[in-house]
């Protein structure tokens, strides 16, 4: 066999067999998203399997102001359940947060419910990092007219789709997993989304991010300003150095 012919053969079964990886990927996550919903949550298990989480999205689940990662406080449940099945089975690349979803290290499906349950019910931060404030009428219009049918007229999300609530997330994080999508990088995406922001100008997605960083939770939601997870009280937490012009995606 020629060199050239042996190499396209091998890249062709190595992407074939990718795409065998990633739809076992999605019937494994689909398996255990199913066994962990229907599952009886053990919040106070959850809190003792949130201990691992908290080094990266912090004990109050508000997370990083640059974006590196997202607020997690308040999410759906099923959503929590949805991407925690999806990064261990691989149908969501994150090699971050990959060998945190280890069996040794969440357990199975009951202790996905469990830590789920927990972060659901933390209250979310008060002073989200939002954006710019530029062209935000453009901003609500996208989203009225492109997201508001699957997020929600508040962006509350869809606990029954698994549609992810995104009011009061950090602007950068908005932005990053806005690429991530559009480019295919976060496989376990919708695909009507992924298809529907293709055609989104760089004015739009800004815009429309910028107005969604802004939608305030409902104030029963919200943590009091300086509030701490009184879960954690031994936590040494070390404040977030101030998010400097160039850190603000724009």
């Amino acid at each position: 066999m020629a060199p050239k012919t042996a190499i396209k053969t091998i890249v062709l079964t190595l992407l074939a067999g990718s795409g065998n990886i990633w739809a076992d990927g999605r019937e494994e996550a689909a398996r255990e998203v199913e066994a962990a919903i229907h599952l009886t949550p053990d919040p106070e298990n959850g809190r003792k399997v949130f201990m691992v989480c908290a080094v990266c999205h912090r004990p109050e689940g508000w997370a990083s102001p640059d974006g590196m990662y997202p607020q997690i406080a308040g999410q759906q449940t099923s959503v929590l359940i949805k991407q925690l099945a999806d990064i261990r089975a691989r149908n969501r690349d994150n090699p971050t947060m990959r060998p945190f979803t280890s069996p040794r290290l969440l357990g199975g499906a009951q202790e996905i419910a469990d830590v789920a349950a927990y972060i659901s019910q933390l209250p979310m931060n008060p002073s989200n990092v939002v954006g710019p404030g530029f062209d935000l009428e453009l901003g609500r219009q996208l989203y009225k007219d492109e997201c508001a049918e699957c997020h929600g007229e508040n962006g509350e999300g869809d606990s029954k789709d698994h549609i992810p609530l995104i009011q009061g997330q950090n602007y950068n994080y908005l932005i990053r997993q806005f690429e991530w999508i559009r480019s295919g990088k976060r496989r376990n995406a919708d695909q009507k989304m992924v298809k529907q922001i293709q055609r989104f100008t760089p004015r739009e997605e800004f815009a429309v991010l910028d107005y969604v960083s802004r939608i305030r939770p409902p104030q029963e939601k919200l943590a009091d300003p300086g509030w701490q997870n009184p879960d954690f009280p031994d936590f040494a937490r070390h404040p977030w150095p101030p998010l400097q012009p160039s850190q603000m995606i724009r």
